[in-house]
């Protein structure tokens, strides 16, 4: 076990937050913090830098994959030149002594607790931490929605509207009146999706208009559209992808649209950019 008094007091409590200690040295570096109110202090810091450190990562990890990037990894084709036929190079395997291990595990440790010291003391890592738990609800929140909304029709193919397109004019009037957005139902024909009928739906908590399309092979798309709120900063279309659900959007006259269907289906583009001339 490294001996951590040799370490600047940093990383002794830094490796205790870690749990990289004995029970020893935990022991002795509680008794410190009961009377030592400077390192109370910096234990703190370094507790508090850990924790912001984590939520920000999980933050980055919940961020959706980009359509584009799901499709190119899809569409990658293998090496024509069979691996095993490749030369093999000749593998160095490197073997450092002791001392340089030692050497290597200390610059690490002490690195590892710098990044953990500054993110604590940031001045504003309190101010980022409460503007990101108290900011308004964004466009985000119903997208999650309409994505669970898109999975639960793919999973019961034989239930997917709530009035079949053979009512057309109830269609209209029922959706212009409860979500409050004029709009006309796209014929998709020509591009193999038929209109099944309409459902309204809940996003973020405000109503959302969804027009159902399936095609020969059991696929499902749905538009999905609502009032906007606030105008959003780009009228731009927009690809992500959740899973198995890809998902195209885009605003326009006060009305924000999502085009939701498999994630594989690579024209979803551009039937989004149909639609929005057609709805």
């Amino acid at each position: 076990m490294l001996d951590l008094r040799k370490l600047p007091l940093e990383a002794q409590l830094t490796a205790l937050l870690d749990g990289e200690v004995s029970p020893e040295q935990r022991h002795e570096l509680e008794q410190r913090l009961a009377t030592d109110e400077n390192a109370r202090r910096l234990h703190e810091k370094l507790r508090h830098g850990a924790d912001f450190g984590r939520r920000r990562l999980d933050d980055v990890l919940k961020e959706p994959v980009p359509l584009a990037l799901v499709r190119s990894i899809k569409s990658t084709q293998p090496p024509k030149t069979p691996i095993a036929q490749r030369a093999m190079r000749p593998q160095v395997k490197l073997a450092p002594s002791g001392p340089q291990a030692l050497a290597a595990a200390l610059i690490l440790f002490v690195v590892g607790c710098g990044i953990g010291y500054f993110a604590g003391t940031t001045p504003d890592a309190d101010e980022i931490a409460t503007t990101t738990a108290t900011a308004p609800a964004n466009t985000n929140n119903w997208l999650g929605d309409v994505t669970a909304y898109q999975r639960l029709l793919i999973r019961q193919p034989r239930h997917l509207v709530e009035v079949p397109a053979s009512q057309a004019e109830e269609i209209s009037s029922w959706l212009t009146t409860a979500i409050g957005v004029p709009f006309r139902v796209p014929d998709l024909s020509a591009e193999s999706w038929t209109f099944q009928g309409a459902r309204v739906i809940l996003g973020d908590n405000r109503p959302v208009g969804q027009l159902v399309y399936s095609n020969s092979d059991g696929d499902i798309i749905s538009i999905c559209f609502r009032k906007d709120a606030q105008p959003p900063e780009t009228d731009d279309f927009k690809e992500t992808i959740k899973d198995e659900i890809g998902l195209v959007t885009w605003h326009n006259a006060g009305t924000s649209y999502v085009l939701a269907g498999p994630s594989a289906e690579a024209t979803l583009g551009q039937l989004a950019m149909k639609i929005a001339t057609a709805i």
